[in-house]
């Protein structure tokens, strides 16, 4: 009786740990991507979309220079939770300012972040903010 409750204290205690891991690794995953929208590094951004989503969309030459076009001068979070056991979603005011105009426009982008456990890694599956909704 005593292995059976020291065996499943051990599998508790080791899928607490992997929940641990998992939450670390969104949080550093969502501050990364934040930090790439804020300061316009796209390139860095699309590395964190998922692979399938990149593969179905490629971004073309004309969508890229788009982003180059605004720069963001506000990212605040509006809403953000679980959706399932490896799925995110977050809800994102994002407040531009037209490099040529100066006019500034805003934004909700709407993300779902989808965890991949083979690589560990949070894959955005919704694709960058698309700059030309803004209002």
């Amino acid at each position: 009786m005593r292995r059976i409750l020291v065996c499943v204290a051990i599998v508790l205690l080791l899928a607490g740990c992997a929940g641990a891991k998992r939450k670390d690794a969104l949080t550093s995953t969502l501050y990364a991507y934040h930090s790439a929208i804020r300061w316009g590094d796209i390139d860095t951004a699309w590395q964190m979309v998922d692979p399938k989503y990149r593969e179905q969309h490629p971004m073309s030459g004309v969508e890229r220079s788009r982003y180059d076009q605004y720069a963001v001068s506000g990212y605040r979070e509006q809403g953000s939770g679980m959706a399932a056991e490896n799925s995110y979603r977050q809800v994102i005011e994002i407040s531009l300012v037209n490099r040529h105009t100066q006019t500034e426009k805003v934004m909700i982008d709407q993300q779902t972040w989808r965890y991949d456990e083979l690589t560990e890694t949070w894959w955005l599956t919704t694709g960058l903010p698309d700059y030309t909704r803004a209002r």
